[in-house]
């Protein structure tokens, strides 16, 4: 800008104008900011009451809707009753083999994990030594016997000395004592000559029972030792097997009355989660007395085992069954309902609309339910979108079942009808 446009070089009187200007623009801006604030309230109250009004609308819509749910038939039937405890799987038989006579391991007959037999040879400790005394101990039996068998003959011929009166009576006696004194040498040598038998068995390491063989606690070319505090393998008999388990003692008479009918009491075992079944057995023996620390009493149950599927010391759940009902309402876990008056379901009655009715609850098992009182067989319950439900509903069924069922029967009927009319031009 030349120095002459300059606002200092304009006279004083355009300089007022020029100032008057701008404030009257000034002005005006912030009387038309004052308008619109002014007038933006009650925009955004008109907006919330239309919303307010439309949520209304909406929910009372939602309300008269039918709501959508699944439902089920009740049944008749038979339900098994079982008592739920917890177990430990015990062998009945578990042998630490140890060597019995002190020497080289010289073999090792068995694999670790091996499922062996009684009598089956696991190992065998260097024989020699031992077979050297019992070639020791023969050889002195022998000659034993030869010295008894010359003082039987000395005590013959005094004898018949004796009675020709040609020797005296003393000697013949002392012969006599002879004679019995080489019979318990050789006695004794007998004996010697057993124990170097046995010494040599015992150089054999053989299973005493059947079962399954743990891991190798030693190697084969170690020296062994009848004092050795850890024995060579461990084998655990696994067919059968027992489990014991605990049950509280408030279902303990249940137990008696069943114990006592002398019926076989079938037992399952399952995992820790309880949902595999690992086998099946019988009921053996119950305890005597009840745990007062626990308030349990001790039951065991014996399985075959056939699979292999128990292991000593692993953690069960048991079920043990204890009675049968028979010809009982069932009713899916899923229907049943819970408010503080007690247990309820919802029945849908044939108009589609909601009763709630309640009932009395039997025995439990898995996802079945036994119904004491005030539901038949054939009545159709809720077991699915009940958090919408209240006496009176209308209801619309989406699922019966287990099967999907068409929401609109009607609209398929008349799609139907149009497709027939297609094919009739």
């Amino acid at each position: 800008m030349s120095q002459d446009h300059r606002p200092e070089s304009l006279p004083p009187a355009n300089r007022r104008r020029i100032f008057i200007v701008f404030g009257l623009l000034l002005l005006v801006a912030v009387c038309a900011a004052g308008f619109y604030y002014q007038q933006q309230p009650s925009s955004i109250n008109s907006t919330t009451r239309f919303s307010a009004g439309e949520g209304k609308r909406k929910k009372h819509d939602d309300t008269d809707a039918p709501v959508v749910v699944a439902t089920e038939t009740t049944r008749k039937g038979d339900f098994a009753v079982y008592l739920d405890g917890l177990g430990t799987v015990t062998a009945l038989r578990t042998v630490t083999v140890k060597p019995r006579v002190d020497g080289e391991l010289i073999s090792v007959t068995f694999n670790e994990g091996q499922m062996v037999k009684a009598g089956d040879l696991l190992a065998e400790i260097d024989p020699r030594p031992f077979k050297i005394q019992l070639q020791q101990a023969e050889g002195q039996l022998l000659r034993d016997e030869a010295l008894l068998k010359n003082a039987q003959i000395d005590r013959a011929r005094y004898q018949t000395l004796l009675e020709q009166d040609s020797i005296s009576a003393q000697q013949t006696l002392t012969q006599e004592s002879q004679v019995k004194q080489y019979q318990g040498v050789v006695e004794m040598d007998k004996a010697q000559v057993n124990t170097a038998k046995l010494q040599l068995d015992y150089a054999r390491l053989t299973a005493p029972i059947a079962g399954r063989v743990g891991l190798r606690q030693i190697d084969q070319g170690n020296i062994v030792h009848a004092s050795d505090a850890n024995g060579l393998m461990v084998i655990t008999q696994l067919q059968p097997i027992s489990v014991v388990f605990s049950l509280p003692e408030d279902q303990v008479q249940a137990v008696i009355k069943r114990w006592r009918s002398n019926e076989p009491v079938s037992v399952s075992a399952y995992d820790r989660a309880g949902k595999i079944k690992l086998a099946e057995g019988k009921l053996l023996a119950l305890d005597n007395q009840i745990d007062a620390s626990t308030g349990t009493l001790k039951l065991k149950a014996q399985f075959e085992n056939v699979e292999h599927t128990l292991f000593a010391n692993q953690f069960v759940n048991v079920k043990m069954h204890q009675n049968t009902l028979h010809d009982v309402t069932l009713v899916s876990s899923a229907a049943i309902q819970h408010d503080v008056q007690g247990t309820f379901v919802y029945v849908v009655k044939q108009d589609k609309t909601i009763e709630l009715r309640r009932i009395t609850l039997g025995p439990t098992d898995a996802n079945q339910v036994v119904v004491q009182t005030n539901l038949a067989a054939d009545e159709v319950v809720v077991v699915e979108g009940t958090d919408r439900l209240h006496e009176g509903s209308q209801v619309d069924i989406a699922q019966q079942d287990g099967k999907s069922v068409d929401a609109v029967p009607e609209l398929q009927t008349k799609t139907e009808a149009k497709g027939r009319k297609r094919d009739r031009r």
